[in-house]
């Protein structure tokens, strides 16, 4: 298993930006498929992007689709997710998954693939 910490949640106001960031530690992330999903309250998890073990895929949710990027930095063990234009609508938990794949080239979106999870960070937006 590998252990997952997010980081660079908080407040921010409509239409600015923030950077999440996913350490991994325990195993080596490069083995696994990586995604974000969010759940605010009241909520079912939703799914937002994730990325291929050598981040040469990415797919996003459509809610985010042109605001948001994945990426992941394999030497550092850590994923990240930039979010542009935020609204109050992406405020919510946003947590970090990790899904072990031999697909070099998987991106999935569903949540029963993913066997280890973060925390999660909080993202605020006021409006």
């Amino acid at each position: 298993q590998v252990q997952l910490v997010e980081s660079g949640g908080g407040l921010v106001q409509a239409g600015g930006s923030l950077r999440l960031s996913c350490a991994a530690s325990g195993r080596t992330v490069s083995m696994y498929a990586m995604a974000w999903f969010r759940q605010a309250p009241g909520k079912e998890r939703e799914f937002i992007a994730s990325i291929s073990r050598a981040g040469v895929s990415t797919n996003y949710g459509d809610s985010v689709k042109g605001r948001f990027a994945i990426s992941r930095d394999n030497a550092k063990n850590t994923v990240y997710l930039q979010m542009n234009s935020l609204s109050p609508g992406d405020t919510a938990v946003y947590y970090c998954a990790a899904s072990p794949t031999y697909s070099i080239n998987s991106v999935p979106s569903s949540p029963t693939v993913f066997s280890s999870w973060g925390q999660g960070t909080q993202v605020t937006v006021s409006s």
